[in-house]
């Protein structure tokens, strides 16, 4: 199996294109036509992840936080990263990461730590804009049916939970047929009129390029008509952060302590005790401070993220608690999550969780 054939699996889940304009996800070190014999996965990828991987026979890295975020000038080992990059590449270790685009996903990072604190009736907690479109295209009558299963089958026509959404109206199309060219209907050289369905769809931006071949190839016109536009809808299943409910309500303190537990962190940086119970539960993995309105705006009681500056603890406003465990502690268990995805593709393979403890941080 090729490296191509995992990361294109993990890229269906959690697209390239959902990571945020900072980020640096996807094959950073190796080539994808490369064999894989194993795999490791890790939160971040250290020396001693490398290490760790010619050990264990693993030559491709499934990591979540990129090795390089920015430019790399001169690979002469004076940091970590580039001595990082140097060994993998010298140990012919490939690196692929997956990062802001599988904390985007509904089912991704955020939704695990909801699975973590057993949330029910999870939702995206900011739901991505800009990121669908609408694709309309005109096909003669009896067609329409091929073509809509060929356009669904691919991922058009999916809102919220609902799919093979579709809106169509019969009308009238006109063409003339000129030289080189081989009509389906019609003749080179006169006008033709032909009874056609305006079919139009929503998809995801990231979906287009295959769903606009699957378009051609089930259509019977050799020039197929179709437009495209940008809409504003919210992504309702892409975006940041998960918001959802306790199976029942509890005090501030048994929820701290049920944090603190469940995702084995050291220290719990808090707001002001409200003295109400915790029911609504917002929470994000990593640094996600910037969804604090968000989560006050849904009414949530509290929100469980990290990376919180001090100032930012004032902007809880005495109307919601807010419960820092650390950058590490929120996404430990996105490794849970890749090798999940990847042992139900891929139940034979060999697929490593990294032993090295790779959070910079410790506690006194």
């Amino acid at each position: 199996m090729k490296i191509k054939e995992i990361t294109s699996y993990l890229e269906s889940f959690a697209p390239l294109s959902l990571q945020e304009d900072y980020d640096n996800s996807g094959l950073i070190i190796g080539n994808q036509e490369t064999e894989v014999k194993g795999i490791l996965i890790t939160i971040d990828c250290i020396e001693e992840v490398i290490e760790e991987a010619k050990k264990k026979g693993a030559n491709l890295i499934i990591a979540h936080h990129p090795i390089i975020f920015s430019a790399i000038k001169k690979l002469n080992g004076k940091n970590y990263i580039e001595r990082t990059i140097i060994k993998a590449i010298k140990n012919d270790i490939a690196i692929y990461a997956i990062h802001t685009n599988i904390d985007s996903v509904f089912g991704g990072v955020s939704s695990k730590i909801a699975e973590k604190l057993e949330l029910q009736n999870t939702k995206i907690l900011d739901s991505k804009t800009n990121h669908l479109i609408k694709l309309v295209y005109f096909v003669p009558v009896e067609h329409a049916e091929t073509t809509r299963k060929a356009v669904f089958e691919s991922g058009a026509g999916q809102i919220g939970k609902y799919d093979m959404c579709s809106y169509n109206v019969q009308g009238k199309g006109s063409f003339r047929a000129g030289e080189g060219t081989d009509p389906f209907v019609g003749k080179k050289g006169e006008l033709h009129y032909e009874d056609e369905t305006r079919v139009e769809v929503i998809l995801p931006r990231h979906l287009l390029k295959n769903v606009i071949k699957s378009l051609i190839e089930s259509h019977p016109y050799e020039e197929v008509a179709y437009d495209i536009y940008p809409i504003e809808n919210d992504f309702s299943i892409a975006g940041s952060g998960i918001i959802g409910d306790l199976k029942k309500e509890i005090p501030e303190t048994d929820f701290l302590m049920k944090l603190k537990n469940t995702f084995h962190a050291n220290g719990i940086r808090y707001t002001k005790l409200l003295n109400k119970p915790i029911k609504k539960v917002a929470v994000c993995g990593g640094s996600g401070s910037f969804l604090l309105q968000k989560a006050m705006s849904q009414k949530a009681d509290v929100f469980v993220s990290s990376d919180f500056k001090y100032h930012q603890f004032f902007d809880a406003e005495n109307e919601i608690l807010i419960a820092d465990i650390g950058h590490f502690e929120s996404e430990q268990f996105t490794k849970e999550l890749i090798y999940e995805l990847l042992i139900k593709k891929f139940p034979k393979f060999a697929v490593h969780f990294t032993e090295v403890n790779t959070n910079p941080i410790n506690y006194l």
